[in-house]
């Protein structure tokens, strides 16, 4: 493609220009992205350049992400798009009446940890498109958590209301806030922990983690401390290679992780805005936000009520997607008012976020997070491993799809993107949907 083909008179008057490169990588934290482009300047590919930086992000930017986080990705990679489900399931022993007199999913403690999945992404993409070893991939992380690095005035915002949230978590304290308060801008920070756990991820490619030493560490502190996670929890994890889902637009096609991500959202959305000619209207102006808006709050509805764990769902994706339900939808719509949608029935059948490309046409739009800031506030001794909270994000209502049960993957925020034009596009699955020209798309929470 060549640049002839881009659009240059954009709607926005900006001091920022595209950035014309052969190798790209672009995320929240420059070190991070210091790391993928190492990666490449020492012969790796657009893959070896997104893990690494997926790794050294735990480490710059633990207000976000960890170790202990989930992740999903979108890769095009040997002609085709691929679709990457790292998220965990919750622990085969939790039951709903766990919860017995809440009203709502805690966030904070045992019960909000579901098995971390980032580090089953790390690897998996690794070993199957990447192209440099393992163990150089982590090079860069490993030496910003043991040698140090300048905190970012952002991440130190963070860091200090994190430092507040989990005062209750001696662990979380002693590994984040060791001289007792959080980092300050621009202060030199050492993680050794990280660093420790880091290195035996990458000379057992994952395996301490999910089944030997740093497993064994997880499961006792959890035994010790009130959870449930087991062994046979983490060794049951595997990443999933998925066939991503998509809608066309305007002559694009934007393609997302299906169920149990909340990227069917935004295709919902996409096709009820395909009903209202909002590329007529004048960007951002009134006519076009509203139409936005509602749009989003039917996709929202019908997001809320059915995504789940595939497994549980009581409605097909394709069914939430097809042309008459959202024609029906779109006709809710009422160009001069607001309203107050509920989910409609279809024919029954927190973040970081990073993206590369290299000279091949090799392109990730990846994504890994803890939901809410460092996660449940449980960190495992001795390891920088912090534990996301995504089971607070079930939901407590009986009969729900997403309610909460035993080893159910929970509802996800975090989503990924990625945008193809006027072609055919081969899927995961060997399916073929439409588009050509494919670029990264930051869709993220």
């Amino acid at each position: 493609m060549s640049m002839a083909d881009f659009d240059w008179s954009l709607p926005y008057r900006s001091q920022r220009e595209a950035v014309l490169a052969r190798n790209v990588v672009a995320t929240s934290q420059p070190l991070a992205a210091q790391a993928g482009l190492r990666m490449m300047l020492d012969g790796g590919n657009a893959i070896d350049a997104a893990v690494a930086a997926a790794v050294a992000l735990t480490v710059v930017e633990p207000t976000s992400n960890g170790i202990g986080a989930d992740a999903f990705a979108l890769v095009w990679a040997g002609g085709g798009l691929h679709g990457l489900n790292a998220s965990g399931r919750s622990p085969k022993a939790l039951k709903p009446e766990r919860f017995d007199g809440l009203d709502a999913m805690p966030l904070l403690g045992w019960d909000a940890v579901t098995v971390p999945g980032a580090v089953s992404a790390w690897i998996e993409l690794a070993q199957r498109f990447g192209s440099l070893p393992i163990e150089k991939l982590f090079e860069p992380a490993i030496t910003y958590a043991r040698d140090g690095y300048l905190v970012s005035r952002q991440t130190a915002y963070y860091w200090a209301l994190g430092h507040e949230k989990y005062r209750e978590f001696g662990e979380y304290q002693k590994t984040f806030c060791p001289h007792g308060r959080a980092p300050h801008a621009g202060e030199q920070i050492s993680l050794p922990n990280h660093a420790r756990t880091l290195q035996r991820i990458a000379e057992t490619s994952g395996e301490a983690f999910y089944r030997g030493d740093l497993a064994e560490r997880i499961t006792e502190h959890a035994a010790a401390t009130g959870g449930i996670l087991t062994r046979d929890d983490l060794a049951s994890h595997r990443a999933q290679w998925v066939r991503p889902i998509s809608v066309d637009y305007g002559g694009y096609t934007l393609h997302e992780i299906p169920p149990n991500g909340q990227g069917l959202a935004a295709l919902i959305m996409l096709g009820i805005l395909g009903h209202h000619g909002i590329g007529n209207l004048p960007v951002d102006s009134a006519d076009s936000l509203h139409l936005q808006i509602e749009a989003m709050k039917l996709a929202f509805a019908d997001a809320h009520r059915y995504i789940a764990d595939p497994a549980w769902m009581d409605v097909e994706v394709q069914h939430l997607l097809d042309p008459a339900y959202l024609a029906e939808r779109s006709s809710l719509i009422d160009p001069s008012r607001a309203l107050d949608p509920g989910h409609g029935r279809p024919k029954p059948g927190g973040t970081v976020y990073l993206t590369t490309a290299d000279a091949d046409g090799n392109m990730v739009s990846y994504i890994q997070s803890n939901y809410t800031g460092f996660g449940s506030g449980i960190v495992i001794p001795e390891t920088g491993i912090a534990l996301q909270n995504r089971g607070g994000c079930f939901t407590l209502q009986k009969g729900h799809p997403n309610a909460v049960g035993p080893a159910k993957r929970p509802y996800h925020t975090i989503i990924p993107g990625f945008v193809t034009r006027e072609a055919s596009v081969p899927m995961e699955s060997g399916q073929v949907e439409s588009g050509r020209d494919a670029q990264a798309a930051d869709m993220s929470r």
